[in-house]
């Protein structure tokens, strides 16, 4: 039977001088048992006795895992594809430990990927991608060590959702933009009214300063008044106490009481018509 290849179209043959290229590890079987690995450049093998049975290539390989379908936690059906990053890194236990790689590693990142969908909401799906993937590397990592490779990177490469799911999906999305314009609106609405309210409480506050400082003003300035009639007042009754007391001062004092005598005594009878006349009226 023909001996498998490991992502290599075919087996070089056995010429006793063999190049082997950078990056590839052909393993050697002599006799139908392990002998050894070549490595990359010149090499000596025994003709007929010694045989390639194994190329491995020790490059970064990308596998495209089939698109499979999962449930979530909250029974939702999902179509998930995703990329595979692989290397070998033991190419005996790529050879020997397992018959094929590629499908086995394949197959192991499907069965880990439905687990792990298993376990979370559809919200959570598309939060933590991130994660996801991560575990799904050390999932695979954890089995393939046996077989000598090693998963570099797993990238989910497109979720399809269910029709009516993403119908769902949009018109919670659209409630919750309308919540959140609703729920701003009323901020608004409450900061304007704080607004309006403090600049009220503000004005209230200035025009009640105002009034009391206008009352203080009005109040001093009636204190003045009266400060400075009593004081103008006083210096006339001083003047006039001095006018007394010099010569004939009695008598210009009532000289001046009898005018204004005069002066009432002739308006009487023109506001009213009681008249009320002091017994001495030629006094």
């Amino acid at each position: 039977a023909p001996a498998p290849c490991r992502w290599n179209s075919g087996l070089p043959m056995n010429i006793g001088v063999l190049f082997v290229p950078q990056q590839e590890a052909w393993v050697v079987e002599r006799m139908g048992k392990f002998h050894r690995i070549l490595e990359p450049g010149l090499n000596f093998l025994i003709p007929l006795l010694d045989r390639i049975r194994y190329v491995q290539s020790l490059k970064e390989i990308v596998i495209n895992v089939p698109e499979q379908s999962a449930v979530t936690l909250d029974n939702v059906t999902l179509q998930i594809d995703g990329v595979l990053y692989l290397r070998v890194m033991d190419p005996y236990k790529a050879s020997y430990g397992v018959e094929d790689p590629e499908y086995a590693v394949t197959q192991l990142a499907q069965t880990t990927m439905r687990s792990e969908l298993g376990k979370l909401s559809l919200d959570r799906v598309f939060r933590e991608r991130e994660s996801l993937n991560a575990n799904i590397v050390d999932a695979i990592n954890q089995a393939s060590d046996c077989w000598g490779i090693r998963c570099l990177r797993y990238e989910i490469k497109d979720i399809h959702v269910p029709p009516r799911v993403k119908e769902s999906m949009q018109m919670q999305v659209e409630a919750e933009r309308r919540k959140r314009a609703t729920v701003l609106e009323s901020e608004g609405t409450r900061e304007s009214a704080i607004n309006v309210a403090e600049g009220q409480k503000q004005a209230q506050i200035l025009a009640s300063e105002a009034e009391k400082a206008e009352q203080i003003n009005k109040a001093a300035g009636e204190a003045n008044a009266m400060l400075v009639k009593a004081r103008a007042k006083a210096e006339a009754i001083q003047l006039l106490a001095a006018a007394l007391s010099q010569q004939h001062g009695s008598a210009a004092a009532s000289l001046s009481v009898a005018e204004q005598y005069v002066n009432a005594f002739s308006k009487l009878a023109k506001d009213s018509n009681t008249v009320l006349l002091p017994a001495n009226t030629g006094d």
